[in-house]
């Protein structure tokens, strides 16, 4: 329990403007340390490894707008002085509601992810992308790219692993050709409630029995790995019985979720294949009273860490979802998000408004809660040695 004082100067740090915030945030890297003062991939340089601010922006996923990597495309500036770790690619613009946003064709979208990977001067950038197959899915026939089957058909329709892997194969295959090494995929979530709005009605998930949801899911990670792409376990702890769409607003699962929705989770994990966990923005009194799983320090370190034994990257599902934008400030989500476990903040940045400072804001907001005392260095380094274990694994 925090003391007044404490509590006091908290509000204060949380009060600083999103303003002066963005105003910071927008400061080349240089100009805040002079001694990376003409650091740039262009020269071979790269920042010193110890650096607090590589560490931060290793942290942070984000989606962006354009076909091609312009030097005025606001990601660029992340890239480039801020460290940002990650980013997450999309077809449709929710914003403008059109689809043009990153996907074009196969051959601009391998050349969108050859500039990215160009431009970070800590490669390799983690590329990432919603490939699950059948509704979520941004790499459509319509551009170029392989058709693919949902996880409902292939867990409950057909139940063939076989089929499962070879489906698994061609997508990792087509990943891997655009230059993406990171699938925001499979689910694990179990099919508890069909009429689910999110999981369910997409047909996102394998099946409701946690043994199925296991074995396929384990096919489609095998396939991944075979061409050097990484995978995501999601939703933890469980989204498939909910009611509601975490997108949207609060969805209580307080009464629906049951522990067999671990299952698939424990089960990857034990097998030694799980590269990364994300986690679902889904209340449950029963885990944690007072916060979604996203920022609940029992669910993530308690449960997942502790319980299940994951000791590798947890990345947050998209910040600017309902269910956290509509009940916490933004600072006050990424303190809770970081001090639950969590290792990347995704922010999508595909919402009704596009505001492509985001990542500049949350680079500066962990900044200041680690300099203001709120958030320890240590659990920084914590979380920049998950990072730097993965992404050493896609340079062997």
């Amino acid at each position: 329990m925090m003391d007044r004082s404490t509590s006091q100067s908290r509000r204060d740090f949380l009060r600083f403007s999103s303003g002066a915030i963005a105003a910071l945030a927008l400061m080349p890297a240089w100009s805040r340390f002079p001694a990376l003062a003409g650091t740039s991939i262009l020269d071979g340089r790269k920042p010193p490894p110890d650096d607090l601010d590589v560490k931060i922006g290793q942290m942070i996923l984000a989606g962006f707008r354009g076909y091609t990597l312009k030097k005025n495309n606001p990601i660029v500036a992340d890239l480039e002085d801020r460290w940002l770790g990650g980013v997450v690619l999309f077809d449709y613009d929710v914003a403008t509601h059109k689809y043009k946003r990153n996907i074009e064709s196969p051959e601009q979208l391998a050349a969108l992810d050859a500039a990215l990977q160009a431009t970070t001067p800590v490669p390799p950038l983690l590329i990432s992308v919603d490939q699950e197959g059948g509704r979520v899915n941004r790499l459509k026939p319509a551009y170029g790219f392989p058709p693919s089957y949902s996880q409902y058909y292939l867990g409950t329709t057909l139940n063939n692993l076989e089929f499962t892997h070879a489906c698994a194969e061609t997508t990792a295959q087509t990943l891997q050709a655009a230059g993406i090494n990171l699938n925001l995929a499979p689910v694990v979530d179990l099919n508890v409630n069909p009429d689910n709005p999110i999981i369910g009605y997409y047909e996102r998930s394998f099946s409701a029995d946690p043994d199925i949801v296991t074995d396929h899911a384990l096919e489609v990670i095998r396939a991944h790995h075979e061409y050097g792409v990484l995978t995501t376990l999601k939703h933890f702890p469980g989204h498939g019985s909910s009611t509601g769409d975490s997108h949207q607003g609060f969805v209580d699962v307080t009464d629906t979720w049951s522990e067999i929705e671990l299952e698939p989770f424990r089960n990857i994990i034990q097998a030694g294949v799980c590269d990364v966990v994300m986690t679902a923005h889904i209340f449950n009194a029963h885990l944690d009273p007072d916060y979604p799983a996203t920022l609940s320090h029992p669910t993530i370190t308690g449960i997942l860490r502790d319980q299940l034994g994951w000791d590798g990257v947890v990345i947050t599902d998209d910040m600017g979802m309902g269910a956290i934008t509509q009940y916490y400030g933004f600072e006050t989500a990424i303190e809770l998000a970081v001090e639950a476990g969590a290792d990347i903040l995704a922010y999508a940045i595909n919402s009704a408004v596009f505001d492509p400072t985001i990542p500049a804001r949350a680079f500066q907001v962990i900044k200041g809660l680690v300099e203001n005392g709120f958030i320890r260095e240590s659990r920084i380094d914590q979380s920049y040695r998950r990072i730097m274990r993965l992404k050493d694994r896609l340079m062997r």
